[in-house]
């Protein structure tokens, strides 16, 4: 038996309406290694998964880079409202667009240098902060969204590395950070006094009288090739110095295609955008794919603010949220149901999703939330559960709860053998590599660092999980997140997990960290970080023992670290430098 890859596309409605993207077709066949007929389904699945991803590398073809896109989307809601924020400011597509080239023509003339490549960003998700992502591939520029939850140091850090001399910003962001950076800052506000009539005047000509193909060239878009580089974000700096991940158009155009896809986004769609831009998560599902494809975006500049994205979703009547589950909590406990009546998608991504969360969000608001899985590199969604809402066909599974989802189109996942480096069958639990036209182009300046994680096009994640037969990726633990204690690896999340479980906190609250310090007599030494608990640290060993936990895995007594609160980010995850850091500072002696 040989294996084959063919696929088409269609768009519209389930029968009648559904039109072909093209009105002919050319079919490609790709015929791989006789498979072996013993293999079983898995196997299949996993070699036509692998074919489809080397057809996707020779195809001819290439989709439209994303400031083409954008423009051609801004044309087409020209009167339709397309972004929108909690200040009150709404433009349709074709002000979005006019807005756009009036900030572009301003930045060629007033700020950048002809050889200033890369410009640093400090903007909330805002409208503002859409504008000027958008004005800067316009320009010919790669747009850098830096960290503002990060200590100055840590983004001087990302300026030093792209070599930033501008960073552009507003009066509000530089009132309430303070901050001293080592680039000029640009406040967008101060342009407000410096557009001519020249410059509307042009820019109402481009944005609504010019061909889309004309002013393409005009604006050197059509010089832009699908591997040039849209952008480069830098790692939160969890566990280490932050590394900048370069995103290529390509890369982030094919996590918006298989979104648009997966979901059937369409005109009556809107997307609260919560997650900042810094975030890979917000840069590519609430930006870009709101900027290219049908949906208005909303966006909040804090994800934590519950009162107000709530409000802002009733407002504008929002259909699809994108977050992480450390946000959900906040919005389940503070928004009402009337706040969410519109929606029916939410997807949470970044960390792991509790059922009982989704059970509890479901109960309130009537729709319950799905797990997508993907990471910074990746650009980063890899694969996701399809809501029910959204299904095209009830003859397939789409959504396994427990699961982060199958593998987005295009993409393929592998498990191999953490010690030799072989495949490994459906079910077994090993490290998670992925393929596919999201995977970076490398970090910045750090070839060998890019060797390491990446091998013949496939990117090894540092996930340990398993694929099961139909496909569905489920991440048990993370390489980063073990220790190495007596010749085993313990796994600091299901430690957690169990301590969660032990205290009576359930899976939706965050009350305990695991992490590790050096041990000179064990090597390791797991530290538990905890807000207050009713139970003492001797009860809870005695609990983890009773639970079966092997007694490698079971921290003693005096490993136990109370804190106020357990460190995250700004993205929503676990800090797990932070959380080092403590646990170092209290063990520090020995």
């Amino acid at each position: 038996m040989n294996s084959g890859a063919v696929s088409l596309a269609s768009r519209g409605g389930k029968f009648f309406w559904k039109l072909p993207q093209r009105w002919r077709y050319p079919v490609s066949i790709y015929f791989g290694r006789p498979l072996d007929p013993l293999g079983g389904l898995g196997t299949v699945r996993q070699t036509v998964a692998e074919l489809g991803a080397q057809a996707l590398e020779q195809r001819q073809t290439r989709p439209m880079i994303l400031p083409r896109a954008m423009l051609r989307a801004c044309r087409r809601s020209l009167r339709r409202p397309k972004l929108a924020d909690s200040t009150n400011q709404e433009l349709t597509g074709g002000e979005v667009l006019l807005r756009c080239l009036i900030l572009r023509r301003l930045l060629n003339r007033e700020v950048l240098a002809p050889d200033e490549k890369y410009v640093g960003l400090l903007l909330p998700p805002s409208v503002g902060g859409a504008l000027a992502n958008a004005a800067l591939p316009l320009a010919g520029r790669i747009a850098v969204n830096l960290n503002y939850t990060m200590p100055a140091e840590v983004m001087n850090s990302c300026i030093r590395q792209c070599g930033i001399r501008h960073v552009l910003t507003s009066r509000r962001v530089v009132e309430k950070m303070k901050l001293e950076l080592d680039a000029e800052l640009v406040l967008l506000e101060d342009f407000r006094d410096q557009v001519t009539a020249i410059d509307k005047l042009v820019a109402a000509i481009q944005a609504y009288a010019t061909p889309a193909g004309l002013l393409e060239r005009w604006l050197g878009l059509t010089r832009i090739g699908q591997d040039d580089l849209l952008t480069v974000i830098f790692t939160s700096g969890s566990t280490g110095e932050p590394k900048g991940v370069m995103l290529s158009q390509r890369n982030v155009q094919s996590n918006v295609a298989a979104i648009d896809q997966l979901v059937k986004l369409n005109d009556h769609d809107v997307v609260a955008g919560v997650l900042p831009f810094f975030h890979s998560f917000g840069f590519t599902t609430t930006l870009w794919t709101v900027l290219t494809l049908p949906p208005k975006g909303v966006y909040h500049f804090d994800p934590r603010d519950a009162r107000h994205v709530g409000e802002m979703c009733r407002k504008h009547q929002a259909t699809i949220l994108i977050a992480t589950p450390t946000f959900l909590r906040f919005y389940l406990k503070r928004c009402q149901p009337e706040e969410f009546s519109h929606m029916d998608v939410a997807v949470a991504g970044a960390e792991k999703l509790p059922i009982e969360l989704c059970d509890a969000f479901e109960a309130k608001f009537g729709f319950r939330p799905v797990e997508g899985y993907g990471a910074t590199e990746l650009s980063p969604l890899v694969a996701v559960n399809i809501p029910d809402s959204r299904a095209v066909s009830t003859s397939q599974i789409l959504r396994k709860e427990g699961t982060v989802g199958r593998p987005i189109p295009e993409v393929v996942a592998k498990v191999v053998d953490l010690d030799s480096g072989q495949p490994l069958p459906p079910n077994q639990a090993g490290m998670l590599w992925i393929k596919g036209p999201n995977v970076m182009r490398g970090y910045l300046g750090r070839p060998e660092q890019t060797a390491s994680v990446i091998k013949d096009g496939w990117y090894m994640t540092g996930d340990i999980a398993m694929i099961d037969d139909d496909g569905f990726i489920r991440i048990t633990g993370r390489e980063s997140r073990f220790s190495k204690i007596g010749g085993e690896m313990v796994p600091h999340l299901k430690i957690e997990e169990h301590i969660q479980k032990i205290i009576g906190a359930g899976e939706d609250e965050l009350k305990v960290a695991v992490t590790a310090v050096p041990d000179e007599r064990k090597g390791e030494r797991i530290v538990v970080l905890h807000m207050p608990l009713e139970k003492t640290p001797d009860e809870i060993c005695k609990d983890l023992a009773h639970d079966g936990l092997p007694n490698l895995w079971i921290p003693s007594p005096d490993s136990f670290i109370e804190v106020h609160e357990i460190p995250v980010l700004g993205t929503g995850k676990v800090d797990l430098r932070g959380i080092k850091t403590l646990a170092l500072q209290k063990f520090a002696h020995a």
